[in-house]
């Protein structure tokens, strides 16, 4: 099956109108913030978008997308790879009036003078929220153990003197 390349801006309202669904990838490459958090990603990042429109004539647009990363073990500092799958469903506004009036079960997503949306950014958004906090494989695939594993001992705190010892010596007095 052949990739097809999608559109970096598209156009919500308009979409939703034809009530369009695009199918596609994005090549990794474009996606510079996505790769300087991870130690490397497939060529492609597979997506599916459709938009639409609600009960209430919201413009509204939902999907999903997979990649496939190479995260960096912080456990054994090994690199082991990792798919990331992100659904996501977002509502254009133009200001924040808009914004105030949206329902909750949307994200608002700001359009652009032309009032489009620049749906590669919203995708490597989305990407980069999914990746792990802290990326750690599963224990039975580490080569750290926990054995291998040690923890610094804490020194108990030496006692410091109470500055107020003085005032009880005059008080003494």
């Amino acid at each position: 099956m052949a990739k097809v390349k999608l559109p970096q801006l598209i156009d919500p309202t308009k979409s939703a109108m034809k009530r369009s669904t695009y199918v596609g990838v994005y090549a990794s490459d474009l996606m510079e913030r996505l790769n300087s958090a991870v130690e490397a990603s497939g060529e492609w990042i597979s997506v599916d978008v459709k938009f639409e429109k609600d009960a209430q004539s919201l413009t509204y647009f939902h999907g999903n997308a997979n990649a496939e990363v190479e995260l960096l073990c912080q456990r054994c500092n090994k690199a082991y790879s990792d798919s990331i799958a992100v659904e996501f469903t977002f509502s254009p506004v133009q200001g924040e009036d808009e914004e105030a009036a949206l329902p909750s079960a949307y994200e608002p997503v700001e359009v652009n003078d032309h009032g489009e949306v620049d749906l590669l950014q919203l995708v490597e958004d989305e990407l980069i929220l999914s990746l792990p906090i802290v990326a750690l494989h599963a224990e039975e695939d580490c080569n750290v153990g926990p054995d291998d594993m040690t923890f610094g001992k804490i020194e108990p705190e030496q006692e410091r003197k109470n500055p107020f010892e003085v005032l009880k010596e005059l008080k003494r007095d």
